[in-house]
């Protein structure tokens, strides 16, 4: 009688367990080694004042997602496929192409990342290691989708290694929290960039092409489940699982951020080491510093969320492209019922493979990238918005009150922080 009590007991959170799927691998997938850089070079340079950067775009990024994934869920279709469907080519190709490009070169700057963080370990050939690592990703998108899946989600626990580094370290907690809670702004190119910089890593397109796509190949798994518009008994179900999904994922990315950048303000910024350009940079800075445990952790960090974040970057530019051309898509079909999905999917890791190979610098590359992405993100934000408004395309579902609010306060921050990154290059080249 008991152990049937302590089953009951335990069965409510491991179905909730059970449930996460898109929005926590989209959340996790947000602190890529790319990100981790970002979130490095905030701590160091800016220390603990630009914490509050962590709280403020939680309900921002929350908001999009959540939208991306009801558009999804809703009209079984995902972002690319909406866009197909309702606006013209002339949108719909340059949005698809830049987002490909974007996602190639940050899968590249994603596997440089990992293969320096593997040289620092164990030494050797950084660039054959962002090859091998690449070979693995590209192997893991071949898996059967249920298998496929649980890797991700198993992936995203390799995130609590920051957590495990900023608890071997010293942290000034109350002026962490300070730094947490009490916004604060410095009016300097190095501050208004950084800003910009975080803004564009917590809210990037690839994000919400994967989420929608991915809550659209959900639908089309199982037998029951149908497109929103057509089922409306399923919705509310849905939209809860989908709500709850994307606050867990979301915070998760957010509580990682915040762990990253209190390590390197408690340690590199107090010594006085300001100069960070990458996540593996970030790992070696800290190992005379912080330790070796914190260093390893730190390392070990970068490769574990770059064998989750290459897949969904790689996996969003197949679906977005694979949509656009109506070719079958989905990781749930087999490679022979979906030729031309898979084959995206190959290039773009193949071309970020590429990168640690050619002359190009891999941080050169990630600032590109940002760039491609901060530019595609507002106006695919905007259209997110207006197809979630329009009751030909969301039936009784569109998105209205606090949601559609929030939904586009997170567009004019980010059509914001493109702003800021354009006026902060514009002083820059002035400058020199």
């Amino acid at each position: 009688m008991a152990k049937k009590r302590k089953q009951k007991a335990t069965r409510p959170p491991l179905d909730f367990l059970q449930q996460l799927g898109p929005g926590l691998i989209t959340g996790a997938s947000d602190d890529d080694p790319s990100g981790i850089g970002t979130y490095s070079q905030a701590g160091a340079q800016l220390g603990f004042s630009i914490g509050w950067t962590m709280l403020l775009t939680f309900p921002l990024m929350a908001a999009i997602q959540e939208i991306s994934a009801r558009i999804g869920r809703t009209t079984g279709q995902g972002i690319a496929g909406n866009l197909r469907r309702h606006y013209s080519n002339w949108l719909l190709f340059p949005i698809v192409g830049l987002l490909f490009i974007a996602n190639a070169i940050n899968v590249g700057a994603d596997l440089s990342a990992m293969g320096d963080a593997l040289k620092l370990l164990m030494g050797g050939p950084s660039a054959i290691y962002a090859i091998l690592f690449g070979t693995v990703c590209a192997g893991i998108m071949f898996l059967d989708y249920d298998r496929y899946v649980k890797i991700l989600k198993w992936l995203t626990l390799v995130l609590f290694a920051y957590v495990a580094a900023l608890i071997t370290i010293k942290v000034p907690w109350r002026e962490a929290l300070l730094g947490l809670l009490v916004p604060h702004i410095g009016w300097n190119a190095n501050y208004l960039t950084t800003l910009v910089a975080i803004l564009g890593t917590t809210i990037s397109p690839y994000l919400f092409f994967w989420q929608a796509s991915l809550e659209a190949e959900d639908e089309k798994i199982d037998p029951h489940a149908k497109p929103l518009v057509i089922a409306h008994s399923q919705a509310a179900r849905a939209f809860e699982r989908i709500r709850a999904d994307t606050l867990v994922g979301m915070a998760f990315s957010n509580i990682i951020a915040v762990a990253i950048m209190f390590t390197t303000a408690a340690t590199l910024n107090k010594a006085g080491i300001t100069n960070i350009e990458s996540s593996a940079q970030a790992a070696e800075a800290l190992k005379p510093i912080a330790g070796s445990f914190a260093f390893v952790i730190f390392a070990l960090g970068i490769i574990g969320t770059g064998l989750l974040a290459v897949p969904v970057l790689a996996g969003s530019a197949a679906y977005a492209v694979g949509e656009a051309f109506k070719w079958p898509v989905g990781l749930s079909r087999r490679p022979n019922q979906a030729i031309a999905f898979y084959s995206i999917l190959t290039a773009a890791t193949v071309l970020g493979m590429a990168i640690p190979l050619t002359p190009l610098n891999p941080i050169q590359a990630l600032y590109w990238s940002a760039v491609i992405n901060g530019v595609v993100a507002v106006p695919v934000m905007g259209i997110m918005m207006i197809i979630a408004a329009q009751r030909k395309i969301m039936g009784k579902f569109v998105i209205a009150g606090w949601l559609r609010w929030l939904g586009w306060i997170s567009t004019a921050a980010m059509a914001a922080s493109v702003c800021g990154m354009i006026f902060v290059w514009l002083s820059s080249t002035r400058s020199h």
